[in-house]
């Protein structure tokens, strides 16, 4: 097998998180180009049309003029930004300017690297040579099943699983620099699934990995898949934390430009500015975010709502700022209200 077992954590991004904080620009930028997707994933909130209409958010597909008025906005760091991760609640390459958004962050110098998670069932030979030549970094192809008929129950789409691992197959054939990191679920494969889907993947992939489920979306229960986890995402134990880690080093932009807290919030619920009105440096060193970090530091996430009921803190997360919380909060009143 060609592919490192290893999984898709970028060890550089960051330091020991509780050391460095708090941040005066974020690690990681995450941005959603499309929070409409080709999938009805029964492990996902945006598979679920009913509970998506019930959330009144809005749906669609980044507007490309606001791109580019974001990516500008990070001039007014000192610094590039590390990763700008385009993804959150959709499928990224529904967005037809997928490729141009890359390679305006790439060619704009205020970002260093560029990825993205996509189902890759849109990956055709056309498209494959827009993504390695935009410049693009990394993409995470997550795989939800080794058949046909396992990738339809799980997702509830028709999909040609022959041409699927063609159409990857031609992608790394041809990656140039570009990083092609290929994921499914443990649980959701039998051992004999599990060693079709190295045997499949691991030929065409620079990184591979079986990642444990976990309950990603607070608030949302997966439809005909048992919510029972003995582990974190990566296999790391879980452990209770009362700061989430998220909010200190991640900026969320939703597809409409509206800024959440975290990553977690398909419901648009907890929303920290509006990137139509304000730059990017604005919002993240606004009033809103600072408090809300406060808020958590002086012991109080349980009075968040939405940020009460998330599991991911225990099982999505690998940085534990708890044993930090003093010489944080130090910091952070010195550097932020001083």
């Amino acid at each position: 097998m060609k592919a490192i077992i290893n999984d898709r954590r970028n060890s550089n991004e960051h330091k020991i998180l509780g050391k460095v904080v708090p941040l005066h620009m974020p690690f990681v930028l995450v941005l959603d180009p499309s929070n409409l997707c080709n999938h009805r994933c029964k492990f996902c909130p945006t598979g679920n049309d009913e509970l998506i209409k019930s959330t009144n958010r809005w749906n669609g597909i980044f507007d490309f003029e606001l791109f580019k008025k974001i990516i500008n906005d990070l001039k007014e760091f000192d610094k590039p930004l590390n990763v700008l991760r385009l993804y959150k609640e959709g499928e990224p390459l529904i967005n037809k300017q997928f490729p141009e958004m890359v390679k305006y962050a790439k060619d704009s110098g205020y970002v260093k690297k560029v990825d993205v998670t996509s189902n890759g069932i849109l990956l055709n030979p056309e498209l494959n040579i827009k993504l390695i030549e935009s410049g693009l970094d990394r993409i995470n192809i997550s795989v939800n099943g080794v058949s046909d008929e396992q990738i339809q129950y799980y997702t509830n789409t028709k999909v040609n699983f022959k041409k699927y691992v063609e159409n990857i197959k031609h992608l790394y054939k041809n990656r140039g620099k570009l990083e092609i990191f290929i994921k499914s679920i443990k649980e959701n494969l039998s051992e004999y699934e599990q060693k079709k889907f190295y045997d499949t993947f691991g030929e065409i992939s620079d990184r591979i990995f079986l990642e444990n489920i976990s309950p990603a979306w607070p608030e949302f229960k997966f439809k005909d898949i048992p919510m029972e986890f003995s582990c974190g995402n990566y296999g790391q134990k879980i452990i209770n934390r009362s700061i989430c880690p998220y909010i200190f080093y991640m900026m969320v932009i939703n597809s409409d430009g509206t800024v959440s807290f975290c990553i977690g919030d398909y419901k648009h619920i907890l929303i920290a500015g509006d990137t139509k009105k304000q730059s990017v440096k604005e919002i993240w060193n606004g009033d809103i975010l600072n408090n809300a970090r406060l808020e958590q530091l002086n012991g109080n996430i349980k009075n968040m709502i939405f940020c009460q009921n998330c599991e991911v803190i225990t099982h999505g997360t690998l940085d534990n700022l708890d044993p930090y919380r003093e010489e944080i909060l130090k910091r952070f009143k010195e550097n932020i209200y001083n």
